[in-house]
């Protein structure tokens, strides 16, 4: 539980974000401090509005640091939107025009978390009133006994191949019902410290996640819909790689696909399978898997007495996911990818998935084989090397080759690069949102059912 401290005490902000350590900077959920989030706070919480800012501004900056040379840790510089800033005004200013929306939410959280922490003060009973901490504290010494015995390491040992590609990172996940969810948080954190990790097993190292985050979260991947209604203890069969090769393998041996009683289901984003997939794999058209459950209730017909082949990247949404497909009752039979392409692709590395495999941090892409199975979205040549959509405020990612690139196309859609060169002009021109032709063109949920003549 981060502590808080009034604004009006003036203490340095850097030494401030230590206290908020623990708070989670990517919580979506949250809603703008500026509409309705004023109006449930009290008086005496609104006067900490711009404290709060500050604090949700410098954590920020916080997580975007990185070592400014690879053997040493005392200087740092920054990186962000695949940048890198060497001086405080750099990455201030940045964040400031870039980030404006997620600073706003990350207030939000600080706001709220504040005032939990103001009401948990005045529950308290007065034995407990003089320390507040009390129960966190004795949290942290249990936490503690559960952390092992590292003393045989060195620190330089700990902290070897940060800021190289020397390493591994770890990829894991287990769905279970937790007693005590902060408690197994604070565990997780402290543990991960003790030893140093910062992230996922695949090639790379610390750089690829230079920071530690744990949180609790009521769902791993959101999909929209409370694990309370979907539960994880109901998925589709798990089937080890071996096993879904065979089953892979088996569809494609088919005349008629079409005709088919299986269906090759990819659970995850258009961006994702555009350039790395499966043979013969149905890939939804959306953006986000929040849009998943819309999805198979649009095309629900599609899957009638099907059997369903699924598959995500480590297997985290094919829990969820088969899980609701199940659900409709419309399936013959439900199978799902144990591990999902990662662990496929470690065993048949020249298997059936063709192409790249996405992944959702730095290094966007990992290659296992030498398929190219996406094109340049301007003159149409194989290229599967994602990039950031040129114009600031966009965050799409775009295929664009070296030659295209040379040829000044560097935006998502000739509108997004349209509204970058004017703000190139003008520099005050109000700031805009992903919203263009990529967006526009493409419906929220794709019908795959047969249209009638």
């Amino acid at each position: 539980m981060p502590s808080f401290t009034s604004p009006d005490q003036g203490e340095d902000l850097e030494a401030c974000v230590l206290r908020f350590s623990e708070l989670d900077l990517k919580d979506t959920r949250l809603i703008n401090p500026s509409s309705s989030l004023k109006a449930e706070l009290d008086v005496s919480t609104k006067k900490k509005y711009s404290f709060a800012k500050k604090k949700a501004f410098a954590l920020f900056v916080k997580t975007k640091e990185v070592p400014a040379h690879p053997f040493e840790c005392k200087e740092k510089w920054w990186k962000c939107c695949q940048q890198l800033f060497k001086d405080r005004i750099g990455i201030h200013r940045h964040v400031a025009t870039q980030h404006a929306d997620e600073i706003c939410r990350h207030t939000a959280s600080v706001l709220k978390q504040l005032a939990v922490t103001l009401n948990t003060s005045k529950s308290l009973k007065p034995a407990d009133d003089r320390n507040p901490l009390k129960g966190y504290l004795t949290c942290n010494r249990e936490v503690s006994a559960w952390l092992p015995d590292v003393s045989c390491f060195s620190p330089d040992e700990l902290i070897r191949g940060q800021g190289s590609d020397e390493g591994e990172v770890l990829l894991y996940y287990c769905y279970c019902d937790l007693g005590d969810p902060p408690w197994v948080c604070a565990w997780q954190m402290a543990l991960c410290q003790h030893l140093r990790l910062t992230g996922k097993t695949s090639k790379g190292g610390a750089c690829c996640f230079p920071e530690l985050r744990v949180g609790v979260f009521e769902e791993i991947v959101p999909m929209g819909i409370s694990p309370n209604k979907i539960s994880y203890k109901k998925p589709g069969v798990h089937l080890s790689p071996g096993e879904f090769h065979k089953e892979v393998e088996k569809f494609l041996s088919q005349t008629n696909k079409e005709q088919s009683d299986t269906i090759l289901l990819d659970c995850r984003n258009f961006y994702e399978s555009k350039i790395g997939r499966f043979q013969g794999c149905l890939a939804p058209d959306i953006r986000k898997f929040s849009y998943f459950p819309s999805y198979i209730d649009k095309n629900l017909e599609l899957f009638r007495e099907k059997k369903v082949l699924m598959y995500c990247t480590g297997g985290i949404r094919c829990e969820r996911g088969s899980a609701y497909l199940k659900a409709k009752g419309v399936c013959k039979e439900v199978f799902q990818l144990k591990g999902g392409i990662h662990k496929y692709l470690e065993e048949f590395p020249d298997g059936f998935y063709k192409g790249k495999l996405f992944v959702f941090d730095e290094r966007y892409a990992l290659s296992y084989n030498s398929d190219i199975v996406s094109e340049c979205s301007y003159c149409g040549a194989p290229w599967d090397q994602y990039k950031l959509c040129s114009t600031p405020q966009c965050r799409q990612l775009i295929l664009t080759c070296p030659a295209c690139q040379r040829r000044g196309f560097t935006a998502c859609c000739v509108t997004c690069q349209d509204k970058g060169s004017g703000l190139a002009s003008s520099p005050t021109q109000s700031s805009f949102k992903e919203e263009c032709e990529c967006t526009a063109r493409r419906p929220r949920i794709p019908n795959e059912l047969p249209q009638p003549v």
